[in-house]
């Protein structure tokens, strides 16, 4: 396999403490440099911006500097892989807030000439994986509640913006797992690291 640059977005929230999410990424990581392949991380929690509060800021606002790197990242990398734990059925708003300042117009999808919609999208060439823990089964969310919005991330965030294709990895019952248990999971991650997948 072609090495690959890839770009692991931690979305966990708290920083000021380990959790499986870091633990899942740390794997990712390994396996991948293991591979050849180079990586990067960025962890949205560390970074400083604040939220958008309306249309007319993101369509045509400053891009807050902090968040300069980030698009970079984003544009030199191939592959990108999200961890984030689910908070309230969905992701925590500090990864929606990042995800609404970077994914701006201009750079994630453009106008094509005199059309007054977004037609072009800006991030084609690029695949992604969205690996989420959470408290429920997994099975639960993914047929009961229909990954609802896992799949609204993958078709309308990633997939608008030209990500594809977009896999996913649901950790359910992530506060009760045991040792074991972790470990099947940091091995399956180092593996999809080791592919770039």
């Amino acid at each position: 396999m072609q090495p690959r640059n890839i770009l692991l977005i931690q979305g966990h929230p708290d920083a000021g403490a380990p959790h499986l999410c870091h633990a899942l990424a740390d794997a990712y990581a390994q396996g991948a440099t293991g591979a050849g392949h180079t990586v990067r991380r960025l962890t949205v929690a560390n970074l400083q911006f604040p939220l958008l509060a309306s249309q007319a800021d993101w369509e045509n606002g400053e891009l807050p500097p902090a968040l300069q790197p980030a698009q970079d990242d984003i544009r030199w990398a191939s592959h990108i892989v999200l961890f984030f734990p689910l908070w309230l059925g969905d992701m925590p708003a500090l990864l929606k807030g990042f995800l609404e300042q970077v994914l701006r117009p201009g750079f994630a999808f453009v106008r094509k000439q005199g059309s007054a919609v977004f037609t072009e999208k800006g991030l084609t060439g690029r695949s992604a994986r969205v690996v989420v823990t959470m408290g429920m089964p997994a099975l639960v969310y993914r047929w009961y509640f229909r990954a609802h919005s896992v799949r609204a991330l993958e078709r309308n965030v990633l997939g608008f913006v030209g990500i594809a294709p977009v896999s996913e990895t649901l950790v359910g019952s992530a506060a009760g797992l045991r040792a074991q248990d972790s470990g099947k999971w940091l091995s399956r991650m180092r593996g999809l690291g080791e592919r770039a997948a």
